[in-house]
């Protein structure tokens, strides 16, 4: 997979924007508030139709405009594809090839894309919400169909939680404990297939990483369900979360939310057998979240043969001198097509090659070159 070209109109603080990257590393130079960000969160929507950092789609299109476009094209199995996507009144319209996509199976097929943000350094010591969505954003990348099937959750669980606020009668969450049932265990199964691929994975890459005698682990399994998670059936999930929320209705009516499912589970990540949250210091919570992307990787080119297009926004100047040299070698070794935003070129050359396209950023115009 390689990104040919990347065209941006009226996206954020962008001027429009037509970029040729390089099949190697392409990084983005300038201030902050530059628009550096802005461009690779365009790309991040173009391939996975969710917001790098907006939490509306309105907040995607340029200040004063109706709508945005955002248009890749790529070479996929040796056969060029274009895809383009534009948002609009806080929708959005999805297009393979000029047409509009029927399914998100046709929209996805053989794009992926690995995101390295500072807000992921933060993951370990963060919140389980944000440890979900660190989580959720890696089996996204490995099972599209995540995407659907995590709206399908969502709508059951924001249609139950209405209930439970409006102080419903116990007798009427049954429809939607059933529904919600069924749709949490579809996330359940696809979270737990991807741990199971990356777990190792990540342990080992943490080793090369981490410079410290103590291992790390990461590990998932839902809260308040009593069940053998990693054996059962994901019939058996749904049976075993729709008897929790049965368990549990007159304290979620107290309350006026739903307390149990794959929206209140947290991703645990340890280090020497004890949480990595309350005893790992700052670089080895970020040497945990670097494994971390690093098995992310791996197994995405094991599954499926072919690298995912890297994008990494200002990480360099969050990592110390270690763990940045780590990274940046490994970006120029594996053969990753990268994109790469940084204030400071000096950071991020070890990534570089006699391929680099260096980009300068400024108030929102995109020019080749170094400032």
């Amino acid at each position: 997979m390689r990104l040919l070209e990347l065209r941006c109109e009226r996206f954020r603080n962008l001027d429009e924007v037509t970029l040729t990257p390089s099949p190697g590393a392409t990084v983005a130079v300038g201030h902050n508030g530059a628009g550096k960000t802005n461009l690779l969160e365009a790309l991040y929507y173009l391939a996975t139709l969710k917001p790098l950092r907006a939490s509306k789609l309105s907040e995607l299109v340029r200040h004063g405009e109706a709508s945005a476009k955002v248009t890749g094209r790529f070479l996929l199995s040796g056969a060029e594809r274009e895809l383009q996507v534009e948002i609009f009144e806080g929708s959005r319209a999805a297009y393979v090839d000029g047409k509009r996509a029927p399914s998100f199976d046709d929209y996805f097929g053989g794009v992926s894309v690995v995101a390295f943000t500072p807000d992921d350094l933060m993951v370990v010591k963060g919140s389980p919400e944000g440890r979900r969505a660190f989580l959720d954003r890696a089996v996204f990348n490995r099972f599209p169909a995540f995407l659907a099937e995590s709206r399908a959750y969502a709508k059951a669980l924001k249609s139950r939680n209405r209930l439970l606020k409006d102080q419903a009668p116990a007798a009427h969450l049954v429809a939607w404990d059933e529904t919600l049932a069924k749709t949490g265990a579809r996330l359940w199964t696809r979270r737990r297939a991807l741990m199971g691929e990356l777990q190792a994975r990540a342990v080992e890459a943490f080793q090369r990483i981490g410079r410290t005698e103590s291992g790390a682990s990461f590990s998932y399994a839902p809260a308040k369900v009593e069940l053998d998670f990693a054996a059962a059936s994901e019939e058996a999930l749904a049976q075993a979360l729709q008897a929790a929320l049965a368990a549990r209705a007159l304290r979620d009516l107290e309350r006026g939310h739903t307390s149990v499912g794959p929206h209140v589970d947290d991703l645990e990540l340890g280090l020497g057998g004890q949480s990595a949250r309350a005893f790992a210091s700052q670089g080895q919570a970020r040497a945990i979240v670097l494994a971390w992307k690093v098995a992310e990787i791996e197994n995405l080119h094991a599954a499926s043969g072919v690298l995912p297009l890297l994008l990494l926004d200002d990480v360099s100047s969050e990592l110390d001198p270690d763990r940045n040299a780590f990274l940046m070698a490994y970006l120029h070794d594996s053969g990753a097509q990268t994109l790469l935003t940084t204030t400071d070129p000096s950071l991020v050359k070890r990534a570089a090659g006699p391929q680099t396209v260096w980009l300068s950023v400024a108030g929102g115009k995109v020019t080749k070159g170094l400032p």
